[in-house]
């Protein structure tokens, strides 16, 4: 109880202060987007705009600077920029949750949910649907008071009772999902206004639902730092006695609500010296001078294996993978059947795989190899977007699996879909399975299962 009372004097210290956003946001956890998410959907109105990128993705490095400087051109009180690597084994699974499968990605959010996305490095489709998003928030950033639905009733149809008042009211609140004032907001109140105009002949004045100081956490900030103390108190006492919160009269889940309210601002605050710059991309391939020495396609177990001793041998290797792709990188479920590991993930294995490859000096190239050119020295790999010319190569692409392509399978992988009964038959013991197939590799698998 002592450390909820020490976080509670901590927050009415703080007097209200509230960090100013970074121009461009990096997303650490799951937790965090959805917080990021539920926080403008409800307190600011802003569309938030997310790029799933890798530091190994070329387009990607392109599009960093133009993403930066549209944030910049847009404004913080307009629209919120974020951005989510798609290494970090902390956010993979926003990737999954929203179906991204090629980097980099935009994804447009507004009210909390997805609105639009495009992939690919096309600088005026992003200028397109970030204008698009922007102009739809400034739209719909209208509220109809009850008070005034009132008033406007009883010039236009004294009729009404405050019960049909209260119906027509909690029906328009009620479209808007995040709505923790229970008010008739955005879309839904410009049609309600729309019906009553065309009934009536005139409807009821909409007000603007958030202002720019809700939208400007730096303007907040000033204005919250010039309201006086946060923790209320006798007027003209000793300034002691004037901050002092009343602790005994709250209850713990109040006091647990200011503990996660003082930690969320916390982490807003360590965030605010973070932006959008090169040190992402640190470990990103760049064209030399001088054709590669080697060259690994593959970013599994065995590419990074492969990566780790050619860089301590001093051979400076590079690693052709997508951020996306690869057997262990896609399993969602703990990783059981190999030594040494427990309560481990697949892509947390392959974050720390590639972290060691890093410190080594191995840098990375997350593109997709579409042709080797072996006709002449230096050979050539090359991707979607570059060519790399290297002396050796090694490619450890391990295998891939024939998926069917049928609805719900994606979204199921590692929740009851599998493609090896080896690697995940355990997890159904005792369970109904089915093998899809009828070929070797079925009654394989089919023999495993039965054991």
């Amino acid at each position: 109880m002592l450390r909820y009372v020490v976080s509670l004097l901590i927050l009415a210290t703080l007097g209200g202060r509230v960090a100013a956003r970074p121009l461009v946001r990096h997303v650490r956890s799951t937790h965090e987007f959805d917080r990021l998410l539920k926080k403008h959907a409800g307190e600011t109105g802003l569309p938030v705009i997310v790029d799933f990128y890798s530091d190994g993705c070329g387009p990607c490095r392109m599009m960093a600077p133009v993403y930066k400087q549209l944030a910049k051109e847009i404004g913080q009180e307009k629209a919120v920029f974020t951005k989510v690597d798609m290494n970090d084994p902390n956010t993979y699974q926003l990737a999954q949750r929203y179906g991204v499968r090629s980097m980099p990605t935009f994804v447009f959010f507004y009210n909390g949910k997805k609105v639009n996305e495009f992939s690919g490095a096309g600088e005026q489709q992003l200028r397109h649907f970030t204008q698009e998003v922007v102009r739809r928030s400034d739209i719909e950033n209208v509220v109809l008071k009850r008070e005034t639905l009132d008033e406007y009733y009883a010039e236009k149809d004294a009729s009404k009772s405050s019960e049909d008042i209260d119906k027509v009211y909690t029906k328009c609140s009620g479209m808007t999902k995040e709505n923790p004032k229970k008010e008739c907001v955005g879309a839904a109140a410009t049609q309600l206004v729309r019906g009553l105009k065309k009934k009536y002949g005139a409807g009821p004045k909409l007000v603007a639902r958030f202002t720019d100081e809700d939208r400007m956490p730096a303007s907040a900030e000033k204005k919250k730092e010039g309201g006086g103390s946060a923790g209320g108190g006798a007027k003209g006492g000793a300034s002691g006695k004037a901050d002092k919160p009343n602790l005994h009269l709250a209850t713990k889940e109040e006091l647990l609500a200011a503990l996660e309210k003082l930690q969320d601002e916390e982490e807003d605050a360590a965030y605010e010296e973070e932006d959008d710059d090169d040190a992402e991309f640190a470990h990103a391939w760049t064209k030399g001078d001088f054709p590669e020495r080697v060259t690994i396609i593959g970013g599994g177990p065995a590419g990074i294996a492969a990566a780790i001793y050619a860089a301590r041998a001093g051979l400076e290797p590079v690693v052709v993978a997508p951020p996306i792709g690869g057997q262990l990188q896609g399993k969602g479920v703990d990783v059981e059947n190999y030594p040494g590991l427990a309560n481990a993930t697949g892509p947390g294995v392959i974050s720390a795989m590639r972290a060691q490859a890093v410190e080594f000096g191995t840098r990375f190239e997350a593109e997709l190899v579409h042709r080797i050119d072996a006709s002449s020295r230096p050979f050539k790999v090359v991707t979607n977007s570059s060519t790399i010319e290297t002396h050796s190569i090694i490619v450890a692409t391990g295998a891939e699996s024939n998926w069917l392509n049928i609805p719900g399978e994606y979204e199921m992988r590692g929740g009851g879909v599998s493609s090896c009964a080896t690697c995940d038959g355990a997890a159904f013991n005792g369970r109904d399975v089915i093998v899809v197939g009828g070929g070797d590799a079925a009654m394989e698998d089919a023999l495993v299962l039965a054991r």
